[in-house]
Formats: C-alpha cells, structure tokens, sequence
C-alpha cells in the first residue's frame, strides 16, 4: 500500500518542471524567473543547470562605504555626553511615569474582576468590560519593556 503513493508521485513530478531564465535589467541586475515577459535581456537556461532559490545577499548603499566629509559636523565628547545624560533621564521618568501608570491600571483591573464572582466573569458582557483594562495593562508593560531596552542600549 505504501508503494502506490510513491508511484504516483513519481509519475506526477516531471510535471512540476518549468523553464528558467535569467532577465537582467538595465542597472545590471540579475533575475531569475519561470516568466520570460518580465523583463528584456531574457536567455533561457539549461534544463540539466542547477538552480538555487537562495537569495542574494543584500547590497550596501553607495553611503555605507563613503567617508564622512571633512566638513560634517563634529560633536565633543563631553557635549555628547551630556546629551546621553539628558536622554537617560528623560527616559528614567518616562519609565517611572508609566511604571505607576501600570500600577494604577492593574489595580482598575483587578478591582472590577474583583466585582465579579465563578461563572459571572465568563459572561461576554463581564469579558467586554474587563477587555480594555486588560488592554491598558498590556500598553504600560509593553512600554516599560520598551523603555528598559532603550535604557540597556544607552552607552
């Protein structure tokens, strides 16, 4: 029995062949494609060719690879210091702010589940009433969270 299914995929798999090729544009990019009447320059491949459906590595901008003008800017030490030191305590009352903001809203929500008992708070209405509570504790996690990762990631 196991046989038969084996069978019929070998019979039904030079079907899936289709032919390749390889369109290259005008700014010399290269695509390979089932589709010739995607683009000029089309040539049809080899049918015993390998093809590999790995994609390319990405390209790197032509500004990755400039230097920065002896004109740009520059920022002291001491300056970009400062500026941390302002931005880690923006960030520090921000974190507080939402810290007791979280503290407010999880105590909204367990007050109104509070109000109901078993059964009753599987009840749609009760569920459509508690849902943005809940809603509201998720936001200030999710921006505490947030806000920590920022502050992990200051030098």
């Amino acid at each position: 029995m196991r046989i038969l299914p084996v069978l019929l995929l070998l019979l039904v798999s030079p079907l899936a062949q289709a032919q390749v090729y390889k369109c290259v544009d005008a700014n010399g990019a290269v695509t390979y494609t089932n589709d010739r009447n995607q683009g000029r320059g089309c040539k049809q491949l080899a049918e015993d060719q390998a093809v590999s459906s790995v994609p390319a590595p990405a390209r790197r901008s032509s500004s990755a690879s400039q230097p920065t003008p002896s004109n740009f800017p520059r920022v002291s030490p001491d300056a970009q210091r400062a500026r941390d030191d302002t931005r880690r305590e923006i960030l520090e009352k921000e974190l507080t702010t939402e810290e007791s903001a979280l503290a407010e809203a999880s105590k909204s929500l367990a007050e109104t589940e509070g109000r109901y008992q078993g059964a009753e708070r599987r009840l749609p209405v009760v569920q459509n009433r508690l849902q943005p509570l809940r809603e509201k504790v998720e936001l200030h996690q999710r921006n505490i969270d947030a806000l920590k990762k920022e502050l992990g990631n200051l030098k």
